[in-house]
């Protein structure tokens, strides 16, 4: 797939999901807006719903705010683009089978930034990673960071999502 076809497939899988969690799910129409691409809602709790997707195993997020290999503050300056009823979606396709189901993922920005931040041995890190052990050469030789499991999609991050965002 090339990068259109990812974030199409991927806020189709999103919408279907928090569909069938039970949730009202609105798509935008026309052009992007630039802080979200769903919303969820139930009875007056609504979450707006920014969804990212992937198929080679990390999201790029702050490369574009990078300067001087100064990655904490391109953390900090991604994480101040974000409102609090904003979440972030992360739908990964690396080794999915066609007929598969992606991995998904949903936390707070904040938590996305402070966990990017501690990456590489605490140097931070552009590119949020499904997984990543660092090889011999890195800074970060021989840890590995990885997604938290209370970001897997269920019923229950959603909800938890709801009650703090």
């Amino acid at each position: 797939m090339n990068q259109f076809h990812v974030g199409i497939a991927a806020e189709a899988f999103a919408a279907a999901l928090f569909a069938r969690c039970g949730y009202d799910v609105s798509v935008q129409y026309g052009a992007n807006q630039p802080e979200y691409d769903l919303a969820i809602i139930r009875g007056e709790r609504m979450l707006k719903v920014s969804v990212k997707g992937s198929q080679d195993g990390g999201w790029g997020l702050t490369q574009s705010y990078l300067e001087n290999a100064n990655y904490q503050m391109a953390i900090d300056i991604w994480l101040a683009r974000h409102k609090p009823r904003t979440v972030l979606c992360l739908v990964q396709f690396d080794g999915v089978p066609l007929m598969g189901v992606p991995r998904i993922y949903l936390a707070t920005p904040a938590e996305i930034a402070a966990h990017m931040k501690a990456s590489a041995k605490g140097r931070g890190d552009t590119i949020l990673e499904e997984k990543k052990t660092w090889g011999p050469k890195a800074q970060a030789a021989g840890t590995t960071d990885e997604i938290p499991v209370s970001w897997r999609f269920s019923l229950e991050t959603i909800e938890r999502l709801m009650a703090t965002a």
